[in-house]
C-alpha cells in the first residue's frame, strides 16, 4: 500500500507544534505556491491532480474553485467546513487535533488560488479542543509571517478566523453554515444562486472541508500527477477511512482510494468482535444506503459504491454484526435525523417524525403489515422535496434498510420477535 500522506506525521511527538511541522517540511509548499505559481495556475494544478471533496459529495475541488466569477468587484470568502458531524465520522477531529499546521498551510495555500483574503474556520461547537489547536497554530503562524499582511514578502495579504458552531447537524449543509456565521438560525437556503457566485454576506464563497484542504500542501510539495497516480482511475489520492462498530480495532485508516470494503473491515479492523458473523455495513456515513454482507467485496470509492446502489460520503463505515436487530438500528437513525431537521421544509419536518412514530410502533408490538409499506411510502416522498439533503439523509436509510432486511420489518409488524438484541453498534 502507499505511505499515508495527511497521517504520515499522526505519531510524531509534537506534530501540531510549528517547529516541528517545519522541521518535517512544513510550510515549504506555502513557499513554493507563492513564489513559483500564479493564482490561476495553482486553481489549475489542484484540477489536473484530480482532488474530489472529502466532505461528502466528491465534487473536484478545482473545477469548484473555477467556479468564481471574474472581475467582480466583491471579496472572495474561504470557508473551511470542520463542522464534522455525520455518524460514524472522526477524521477531521483527529487532522485537527495532531496536525493542525497541515490544514492551516492548505487553506493559506487555497486562499492565495482564489485570491481569498478572508478566511472563516467553521469549528463544530463540541470540538472545543480542536479550537484550541488551529487557535493557536494561526498564532504559531502568524508570529512566523504566514498569516497577516504580506506573507512571506508576496504581497498577499490573509487573516483567518475561527467561527464555533452550535452543535446542529444542519450546519455541516454549506448554506446552513454561511446563515449561522452571518449570525442567524441556521436554516438552508435555496440553490442556485451557488455559493461560489453568492455565497456568505452575497460574496463569492468557497467552501471545502477539512481533509480536503489538507491536501493541498502534499499536491503542491510532490505535484498533480504523484496525487493522480494514487488509487483509482476517478477517485484518486488517499482517503481517511473511519472505522467503527462491531469490529475488533476500529479507528481511522488512511488508505489508497480503492481499498475493498472487506480488506478495512478484516485486515485492518480484524474482523468482526467475539467472531460474530457480519450482518451489515453502512460504508460512507448514516446517511447513505446500507451494504448486506454478501456485498462487501466492493472498492471503497465513489464510483465503485455508486454501482452498489451505496456511497462513499464522508467514508464512515459503521460495521454491525448478526446480533444486531435491524429495526431498532434504523429507528436510532431516524431519531437522530427528527431531531437535527431545521424544521423549514415541510417533508423533512413531518416526515422524520412520521418515520419515527411508525418505527416506535413497531418496537412496541404494535406494528401492521402495511406499516412497512408505509414507512417506505413517507420515505420516497421526502427524497428530492427538500432545500438540503439532510430529507435525502434521513430518508435513504430507511428505504435501504427496508429493501435489504424487508423480512425482519414484515416479521415484527406481524407479531414476530426481533432477529437480534443489539439496536445499534454505538451507545
Amino acid at each position: 500500500m502507499t505511505n499515508k500522506i495527511l497521517f504520515k506525521y499522526i505519531d510524531h511527538p509534537d506534530q501540531d507544534k510549528i517547529a516541528t511541522y517545519i522541521e518535517n517540511g512544513g510550510y515549504l509548499a506555502l513557499r513554493k505556491a507563492l513564489k513559483e505559481f500564479k493564482p490561476e495556475e495553482l486553481v489549475e494544478l489542484i484540477k489536473k491532480s484530480g482532488l474530489r471533496g472529502r466532505g461528502g459529495a466528491g465534487f473536484p475541488t478545482g473545477l469548484k474553485w473555477s467556479f468564481l466569477p471574474k472581475n467582480m468587484n466583491k471579496p472572495i470568502y474561504l470557508i473551511i467546513n470542520a463542522d464534522e458531524s455525520e455518524p460514524g465520522t472522526f477524521k477531521d477531529r483527529q487532522l485537527m487535533e495532531y496536525n493542525p499546521h497541515q490544514l492551516l498551510e492548505g487553506t493559506i495555500i487555497a486562499a492565495y488560488a482564489i485570491k481569498c483574503h478572508l478566511v472563516f474556520i467553521y469549528i463544530r461547537g463540541e470540538f472545543a479542543y480542536c479550537a484550541q489547536q488551529i487557535s493557536r497554530a494561526i498564532q504559531e503562524a502568524s508570529s512566523h509571517g504566514f498569516v497577516g499582511k504580506n506573507i512571506l514578502g508576496s504581497g498577499f495579504d490573509l487573516d483567518i478566523h475561527i467561527y464555533r458552531g452550535g452543535g446542529a447537524y444542519i450546519c455541516g449543509e454549506e448554506t446552513s453554515l454561511m446563515e449561522s456565521i452571518e449570525g442567524r438560525r441556521a436554516l438552508s437556503r435555496q440553490k442556485p444562486p451557488f455559493p461560489a457566485i453568492e455565497g456568505l454576506w452575497a460574496c463569492p464563497t468557497i467552501i471545502n472541508n477539512v481533509e480536503t484542504i489538507s491536501n493541498i500542501p502534499h499536491i503542491i510539495n510532490n505535484g498533480a500527477e504523484w496525487f493522480a497516480s494514487i488509487g483509482m482511475a476517478k477517485s484518486v489520492g488517499t482517503k481517511i477511512y473511519c472505522l467503527s462498530g462491531h469490529v475488533k480495532r476500529p479507528g481511522n485508516y488512511e488508505l489508497p482510494m480503492g481499498v475493498s470494503l472487506r480488506e478495512l473491515i478484516y485486515e485492518y479492523g480484524g474482523g468482526i468482535i467475539d467472531d460474530y458473523a457480519l450482518k451489515a455495513v453502512i460504508p460512507g456515513g448514516s446517511s447513505v444506503p446500507i451494504l448486506r454482507a454478501d456485498e462487501i467485496d466492493v472498492k471503497m470509492d465513489f464510483e465503485s459504491l455508486a454501482e452498489k446502489g451505496s456511497m462513499l460520503g464522508s467514508a464512515g463505515v459503521i460495521v454491525m454484526h448478526d446480533g444486531t436487530c435491524m429495526v431498532a438500528a434504523l429507528q436510532k437513525l431516524v431519531k437522530f435525523y427528527e431531531h437535527e431537521s431545521c424544521g423549514k421544509c415541510s417533508p423533512c419536518r413531518e416526515g422524520t417524525n412520521w418515520m419515527n412514530k411508525i418505527l416506535k410502533r413497531m418496537l412496541a408490538g404494535e406494528g401492521r403489515p402495511e406499516d412497512v409499506d408505509l414507512l417506505y411510502d413517507v420515505a420516497s416522498n421526502i427524497i428530492g422535496n427538500t432545500v438540503c439533503p439532510l430529507g435525502d439523509a434521513a430518508a435513504m436509510p430507511v428505504m435501504s434498510f427496508i429493501r435489504k432486511f424487508r423480512d425482519e420489518f414484515d416479521n415484527i409488524c406481524g407479531g414476530g420477535k426481533p432477529y437480534g438484541t443489539i439496536s445499534f453498534p454505538f451507545r
